[in-house]
């Protein structure tokens, strides 16, 4: 069973940057997309950026701009730089990757993301 493992969480400052990170316990083949949501408390899980196996990216308007996606397809990780972090970014943040022969979705754990003002 393939997990995926995330990294980077943790207290920023408003303005300042973040990485996270996720990789997956073992390559995920025929990769589709990896992605990165969020979720706010008391609110519903967002999706923040996406990337697919093609190199196309598509990020949520609020963070256009201020985050970068990236990945490794061979390694079956992605990344999510964060920068200009606003308290509107603060939250559980979980890696989403879909792949594999019957293009199956995988999930993160979550990572928190706290920012103070």
């Amino acid at each position: 069973q393939v997990h995926l493992v995330e990294s980077g969480g943790g207290l920023v400052q408003a303005g300042g940057s973040l990485t996270l990170s996720c990789a997956a316990s073992a390559r995920i083949f025929s990769l589709h997309s990896m992605a990165w949501y969020r979720q706010a408390p008391g609110k519903e899980r967002e999706l923040v950026a996406t990337l697919t196996a093609a190199g196309s990216t598509n990020y949520q308007d609020s963070v256009k701009g201020r985050f970068t996606i990236s990945g490794d397809n061979a390694e079956t990780a992605v990344h999510l730089r964060m920068s200009s972090v606003e308290p509107e970014d603060a939250g559980v943040y979980y890696c989403y990757v879909r792949g594999g022969i019957i293009q199956k979705e995988y999930w993160g754990q979550g990572t928190l993301v706290t920012v103070s003002s």
